[in-house]
């Protein structure tokens, strides 16, 4: 019996003695968020560019306002617009998160997940207006949603990875399930732009041809004057109610 006991309180010890000298879930997490959102030494000399350093908003605001307002958080690493129970814009509260620069032709890539029948976004050549509502009414937009979550009908290019409401992401996409890190780029490169989701292209067109032109008189956006009309402008995350992440943030100049 003094054995046994002699044996296990040996093994407690050395449990709390592991345990003390183990690093936190934090300190992991913030060694993970620093090589995260970073650039290889092959990606600087290919001329990219962070665009999120990890833990600051030091190139972004809000879409119109000059505070990033309680939305936005940084957490882990991650940039967290918690939207849950706002709509669209949140008044006052919330609206797009925007960059500072603007850029013209560029290659984006960005890593984002989405909650349980969230929605959100990322807009290209977005122009500040204070007429203006949403950054969506000057920007188009690489659509980020949870497909199947989504409360309603989607048309198809309505859904994650399409080029909103005028040209949708093929069904044999690959998107992970909600919760899990997807990663987008986009490519606009005088008129010409490719999406990309997880590896896969999922939109490609030229802008000015026919086929964008019959697609743009059957879309939403013949309502919106604005849309699309600069061909330099700022990058933006959209608030669209829901809770979304996104983290790696990197762009570069074509």
């Amino acid at each position: 019996m003094k054995t046994s006991f002699r044996f296990l309180l040996t093994l407690l010890i050395a449990g709390v003695f592991i345990s003390c000298n183990k690093p936190s879930n934090q300190e992991t997490s913030s060694e993970n968020a620093s090589a995260i959102n970073s650039l290889t030494e092959a990606e600087k000399s290919a001329g990219w560019e962070l665009l999120f350093d990890g833990s600051s908003f030091d190139g972004w605001k809000r879409y119109n306002h000059d505070t990033i307002g309680p939305l936005w958080t940084i957490q882990h690493g991650e940039i967290v617009c918690d939207g849950t129970g706002f709509g669209e814009g949140s008044g006052d509260h919330g609206g797009s998160l925007m960059t500072t620069r603007t850029f013209g032709n560029f290659e984006l890539s960005v890593e984002w997940k989405i909650t349980p029948g969230g929605n959100s976004g990322i807009l290209y050549h977005v122009v500040e207006n204070p007429e203006l509502h949403s950054d969506y009414e000057t920007g188009p937009e690489y659509q980020v949603i949870d497909d199947a979550g989504w409360v309603g009908e989607l048309k198809p290019a309505q859904k994650a990875g399409s080029n909103y409401d005028m040209f949708e992401a093929p069904p044999t996409k690959k998107l992970m399930p909600v919760g899990e890190w997807n990663t987008s780029r986009i490519i606009y490169n005088n008129g010409h732009v490719e999406h990309w989701l997880n590896g896969e292209k999922t939109v490609e067109f030229e802008e000015g041809s026919e086929e964008y032109n019959q697609r743009y008189q059957k879309s939403k956006w013949v309502d919106y004057p604005a849309w699309n009309k600069s061909k330099t402008g700022a990058i933006s995350l959209q608030d669209h109610g829901a809770p979304v992440y996104y983290r790696s943030i990197k762009i570069r100049a074509l």
